[in-house]
């Protein structure tokens, strides 16, 4: 993968563009920030994300290509979006009534794909949402919590695997404050109504 340009940091991880040099296509690169990469407890959300977008095939998620690492740095290959987020489409004011649906089914539509996957995505945001001309893109899933295995709404719920209860214990308060339901601000697990309270918000 050769890099091209930084097209975005967070929190939880910095985006560049890049060339796969094999398939000869853009994609987009993320890797934890310089300053975070030691951490363990961050390597094991990045690694997590992979699992999580790696089970997810849906028109409305961005697709996950690769996972690897160089020179000590975990790093994430995502299908490269062109297009903008719906926070940067809203600071030029509010959408339009036909398109705010046609989102709105588009990010239903996926929530339900991830949700009977048993992933819950916990931090569903403007700023996670890419426009394109293809429609609408669910993205970054570092915050997921991952079921064991995909099972009925009922079991799924109640399900965490050993791994994400040392990372997501109760108590840890993880999300965007904003768009945070009164479970995950009062530090208690999340489940399927929290991504629902969020799409609401």
């Amino acid at each position: 993968y050769e890099i091209d340009a930084p097209l975005g940091a967070g929190g939880m991880g910095e985006v560049y563009r890049a060339r796969a040099t094999r398939l000869e296509r853009t994609v987009a690169i993320k890797v934890l920030p310089e300053s975070l990469k030691d951490n363990p407890d961050l390597q094991q959300r990045l690694e997590r994300e992979a699992k999580s977008v790696s089970t997810l095939s849906h028109a409305n998620i961005c697709t996950l290509y690769d996972v690897g690492e160089q020179e000590g740095t975990a790093f994430l290959v995502l299908e490269f979006l062109e297009g903008e987020t719906l926070e940067q489409r809203l600071t030029r004011g509010p959408l339009p009534a036909e398109q705010v649906l046609r989102l709105a089914i588009e990010m239903t539509d996926a929530l339900e794909k991830a949700h009977k996957q048993g992933i819950i995505h916990r931090d569903l945001k403007p700023s996670n949402v890419m426009l394109t001309k293809s429609g609408a893109k669910l993205m970054d899933f570092g915050l997921a919590k991952l079921m064991e295995q995909p099972a009925p709404m009922a079991a799924a719920l109640s399900e965490l695997t050993a791994e994400n209860r040392k990372l997501t214990a109760e108590g840890t308060i993880l999300g965007t404050f904003q768009y945070m339901a009164p479970e995950q601000l009062e530090g208690h697990e999340a489940d399927s109504r929290t991504d629902i309270f969020a799409f609401g918000e």
